[in-house]
């Protein structure tokens, strides 16, 4: 097992994703921290790793808070005696048009996901430095934090933060030999669930069949299962050459993404005047927009399925 010996925290870890990531963690050998915020499901997380065969503890508290990190990472230390592994999966939605949108709404977003991944990689990172392990952080981004997406200005904001934040993290952490990563997971969630568009997709998996290559391939969309590998190989030491990178993962696609880089570039000597930049925008700049939000394909008719009622 390719992580025996080492410890992991991962927050939002109760079902879903995260459950998944700290399923697969356990079962290469780490012993694992499980946190959520409903202490029965938190257990049942448990349960399902210790019956397996490995090792978990949980903490119930919500992420976003220092108090809440330090017992994190104080649980992994005081029930395992280290922490080597950080994943910070935790995350909240309150999805709503921009000028619908509340202070609590946006507020609620950014604590959990972004202040949440920040304070809890800082306690990590603390640790990890001061007792010199070579430990591994890996960040939940998401297509919308890359794309952006409708109706999701706290969830995109904080999802493009927090790859802000790895990139950030890598270069500070890079001289202790720890790395820090985003993966960009693309799978069925409780919130795909209710889409439409997904559909074919969800009733396969709910079937127990394999989904459709037009979602597995096309789209790179599948399981929580199909994202948990990725999380355990940039865990692992045979990930030790990979920090700062955002990896896109679903279905039977893998992706590593490019950073932020510009399209196009154009001079103007002594500068751009207004006159300047109309001409520049209608004539080598013409063309030059990026698309925005994610570009999904047309439906195949026969995966086409009528709403619920």
């Amino acid at each position: 097992m390719s992580l025996a010996g080492k410890v992991a925290v991962v927050t939002g870890s109760g079902q879903g994703l995260g459950l998944a990531y700290a399923q697969e963690l356990a079962a290469q050998g780490a012993a694992v921290v499980i946190n959520d915020v409903n202490a029965e499901v938190a257990n049942a997380a448990v349960a399902s790793i210790i019956d397996a065969g490995g090792k978990a503890v949980a903490v119930v508290a919500a992420v976003g808070s220092t108090e809440t990190a330090k017992k994190l990472v104080d649980t992994a230390v005081s029930e395992f005696g280290r922490l080597d592994i950080m994943v910070t999966n935790a995350g909240i939605l309150r999805d709503t048009v921009l000028w619908k949108m509340s202070d609590d709404d946006f507020d609620a977003v950014i604590n959990v996901h972004l202040k949440g991944t920040f304070t809890c990689v800082r306690e990590a990172a603390i640790y990890m430095r001061e007792n010199e392990i070579p430990g591994r952080i890996i960040c939940i981004g998401s297509p919308t934090g890359q794309r952006g997406n409708f109706g999701q200005t706290n969830y995109a904001a904080a999802k493009a933060g927090i790859v802000g934040m790895v990139r950030t993290w890598a270069l500070e952490l890079k001289k202790a030999g720890i790395t820090v990563n985003a993966v960009i997971p693309v799978a069925a969630t409780a919130m795909t669930a209710t889409v439409p568009y997904f559909a074919a997709a969800i009733e396969a998996d709910a079937k127990g069949e394999t989904m459709p290559d037009f979602f597995r391939k096309t789209l790179g969309f599948g399981t929580s299962g199909d994202v948990a590998p990725l999380v355990a190989f940039l865990a692992s030491d045979e990930a030790a050459a990979f920090t700062g990178q955002a990896i896109g993962i679903g279905g039977d696609r893998l992706q590593v993404y490019t950073h932020p880089d510009a399209a196009v570039t154009e001079y103007h000597e002594g500068g751009w005047s207004f006159g300047d930049l109309v001409a520049a925008f209608a004539g080598p700049l013409a063309g030059s927009a990026q698309s925005v939000g994610e570009r999904m394909p047309p439906l195949p008719e026969d995966l086409v399925r009528e709403p619920a009622k």
